[in-house]
């Protein structure tokens, strides 16, 4: 995959969260937190919300790996 989601998960960390409480607040799916981990695609919307939750964009909560497809 090309994206990583290390800087979610450094901001969690920063919030005092973890990947349950975000699961929860969100309403995002067990099967969704999954990719997460795996770094694998996720749906616009799941980014939107996350994006809106924590009042950040899209590139603070992915990266994009270089040289991976």
């Amino acid at each position: 995959m090309g994206f990583s989601y290390k800087p979610l998960w450094k901001l969690l960390i920063e919030r005092d969260m973890n990947k349950e409480d975000l699961r929860l607040q969100l309403g995002i799916s067990t099967a969704t937190m999954a990719k997460m981990g795996k770094d694998e695609n996720i749906s616009f919307e799941v980014l939107n919300k996350i994006c809106t939750h924590f009042g950040v964009q899209a590139s603070d909560i992915i990266e994009h790996k270089a040289g991976e497809q």
